[in-house]
């Protein structure tokens, strides 16, 4: 690892973990009062930290999920799932209160429409000691709503001498009303937003403006424009990467794994342009199947 302990490669990835109730081949969006049909239907693990983790693993890095759990029955039918990702589960919590939490997404050509349940707390019992782990190497973030609930997170990480990102995923009630926002995130390594959610949180109209107010905040910013690929911005450096022609079915976790491809390379050679062309394949490889993990793991 450039600059960093060898000794310590994993990732661990915090966030909130969904069960994805993903409907694709949708002639119309449902309206109120009408019912529409689906051509199919795929029920995954989801949540940024999960889908994240599943592609790092799929890399061959060492990755470990640290979330909380419901025991219900919707929860419950996660599990084989998770165990065979081959990401580290040691410091997944189960609790009663942690589920359902559900994400049924609604697909239609190509774009997709979310209604999700939080339950509890996304702080685990299990952070001190996930932190605390001595082959951690980095922290990532997989929703500002889990950063607001854990605001100490990113001072116990850098304490241990941890990198952290953050990705912080849309959301409506907090991207555009949280005054803090960015001084909440201080600390943040690497962010990496996509382009709706950095004009969001800039008011910039141009990718330009939107990364030039984002490295007022961040030393290494990374905007996901989705089939246009993506734009980064550290120091003096500024690249932009386009990306390939692809069949999409569905992009439910494209963001989440290219954050997956971008970090794995990251973490292994401080280059930004090898970085970025990473998680760009990972994204587009993503967005050819229904579903956020790893085509081998559906």
């Amino acid at each position: 690892m450039t600059g960093r302990d060898s000794k310590r490669t994993k990732v661990l990835c915090l966030g909130r973990t969904y069960c994805d109730i993903i409907f694709t081949g949708l002639q119309e969006m449902p309206v109120l009062g009408r019912e529409r049909f689906a051509e199919a239907v795929t029920i995954v693990a989801g949540g940024g930290a999960y889908i994240t983790a599943a592609h790092v693993a799929s890399l061959g890095r060492p990755v470990a999920l640290l979330t909380r759990l419901g025991t219900d029955p919707l929860s419950e039918s996660l599990r084989a799932e998770l165990e065979g990702s081959g990401v580290d589960l040691a410091f997944v919590e189960r609790s009663d209160d942690a589920g359902p939490q559900p994400t049924v997404a609604l697909v239609k050509d190509g774009e997709r429409a979310f209604v999700s349940r939080r339950a509890g707390t996304s702080r685990p019992a299990t952070l001190e000691e996930a932190l605390s782990a001595p082959d951690i190497a980095h922290l990532h973030i997989a929703e500002f709503a889990t950063l607001k609930d854990n605001p100490d997170v990113i001072a116990m990480a850098k304490e241990r001498g941890l990198t952290v990102s953050l990705d912080p995923s849309w959301d409506d009630r907090l991207i555009r009303r949280d005054t803090d926002f960015f001084d909440r995130c201080a600390g943040i390594d690497v962010f990496l937003p996509n382009a709706e959610e950095g004009e969001a949180l800039t008011g910039g109209t141009s990718t330009e403006a939107v990364l030039l107010d984002l490295r007022k905040h961040f030393p290494l910013v990374v905007l996901k424009r989705g089939e246009h690929g993506a734009v980064a911005s550290q120091g003096s450096t500024f690249l932009s990467v386009q990306a390939p022609s692809v069949t999409v079915v569905d992009t439910t976790g494209a963001g989440d794994a290219f954050n997956a491809g971008f970090l794995h390379t990251w973490l292994d050679t401080s280059d930004l342009e090898r970085s970025v062309a990473a998680g760009i394949e990972a994204g587009s490889l993503s967005v050819q199947s229904a579903g956020g993990v790893p085509r081998q793991q559906r």
